[in-house]
């Protein structure tokens, strides 16, 4: 008998398992990702680790921290910071929230160490700065300046590490679930390739209570992909940037309570060659505020009074561009606030009105301010915004006793 031939369709040479060719895809999407984060990662190592020695090596202006007065505890901190560290700082605003003696610190991106050191010296001995970064040559400079700036300090031990890893994957550089009371970070979130990822790991790593307050450059919408992946404009924290309304939804996506606008400062690129291809899009650089606390209605008032016992925070406590609170004063706030406030560090720097307290004639309101960082520019009329600074903490178990 002869063997008959068969001729098969382009149809029927697919494969018969349908499952198959979606998870091949699968398999092959993820691999792809995968490849391109981490050739963003060995570019920003590059970037960051080789070809600049200082920040007068950085080609743009979104790097450059604003020039408000600094108050004057903050100053001294920095002030002690070994000068070969604070020449390699990049970072695009001042990171110092209030209330942080005895609090353990996570700085993501931590680069040469510069807000490490500041902030170990506001912490105290009994409190603790991490510092994460991927970039070898910066975490060998500033794990050099360790026993420096303990003496400096006068401590009898550290009071900070430093930790080789990338910010997306805090688990695997062995920073354990609900371990830090605050995580800041300065200009850094914009250079990683998976922003999601980095404000997941940060909720997890972070106490109930706890909060994630940084600085970084946000965009006036979503960016293309030819600015996306210019290495340059990536590197000097531009072409990474984040839409800020992607920001507030990721945020709240993961967890988070609404990001809190703080600062924002207009950012000038003064570079003709990147202007030409940035050409319509705006930046600016905003501090916001996350915190890590239990879902509440965001309807509804309620009534604060500032105790006035935050160092530094004296007589006023500016909380966010919207609230300032001003001892003895009482306040109006949003429900989401007040549950701010009374579950976090904060709790026991207020006293709160009962619900369904009447309002008192002469309680303070809240500014009317937006929450979109060039807006706020807008409203000021002014390029700057003071930053929010403080350094006392209030009674909490896992920060300040």
């Amino acid at each position: 008998m002869r063997a008959l031939s068969v001729k098969y369709t382009e149809e029927e040479k697919k494969p018969k398992f349908k499952s198959e060719t979606p998870s091949l895809q699968n398999m092959a999407s993820k691999l792809e990702k995968r490849n391109e984060y981490e050739s963003i990662h060995d570019d920003v190592k590059e970037y960051y680790g080789k070809r600049l020695k200082s920040s007068s090596d950085l080609k743009t202006n979104a790097c450059v921290p604003s020039s408000k007065p600094i108050p004057v505890h903050i100053r001294k901190a920095l002030a002690e910071v070994h000068p070969d560290i604070t020449a390699r700082y990049y970072g695009c605003g001042l990171v110092v929230p209030e209330c942080l003696e005895a609090c353990r610190v996570l700085d993501l991106g931590c680069g040469s160490g510069r807000d490490c050191y500041m902030l170990s010296s506001l912490v105290g001995e009994k409190g603790h700065i991490t510092g994460i970064d991927m970039t070898d040559d910066q975490l060998e400079l500033a794990r050099k300046y360790i026993d420096y700036h303990m003496q400096k300090f006068g401590y009898k031990k550290a009071n900070v590490d430093f930790v080789q890893g990338y910010i997306e994957a805090l688990q695997e550089a062995g920073l354990k679930e609900g371990s830090f009371d605050i995580i800041i970070s300065n200009c850094v979130v914009n250079l990683s390739p998976d922003k999601t990822r980095v404000l997941r790991e940060a909720y997890r790593v972070l106490k109930d209570g706890g909060e994630l307050y940084f600085s970084d450059v946000y965009s006036s919408c979503r960016l293309p992909e030819d600015v996306r992946s210019h290495k340059v404009l990536w590197g000097e924290c531009l072409g990474g940037a984040l839409w800020w309304e992607d920001l507030i939804r990721e945020a709240q996506d993961v967890g988070f309570s609404t990001p809190r606008l703080v600062t924002a400062s207009v950012i000038t690129v003064d570079n003709p060659e990147l202007e030409k291809l940035l050409d319509g899009y705006k930046f600016v650089s905003a501090t916001y505020r996350l915190f890590k606390v239990p879902k509440c209605s965001s309807e509804g008032k309620s009534l604060v009074i500032y105790d006035g016992n935050v160092t530094g925070s004296e007589e006023t406590l500016e909380f966010d561009a919207q609230h300032t609170f001003k001892v003895d004063e009482v306040m109006e706030v949003g429900v989401e606030l007040a549950n701010i406030l009374k579950c976090s560090r904060f709790a026991s720097e207020f006293t709160f009105q009962p619900p369904g307290a009447p309002s008192s004639p002469c309680c303070a309101k809240p500014l009317a301010v937006s929450s979109n960082p060039f807006e706020l520019v807008e409203q000021l009329g002014n390029a700057t915004l003071s930053p929010n600074t403080g350094g006392c903490c209030g009674a909490q178990e896992s920060c300040c006793k």
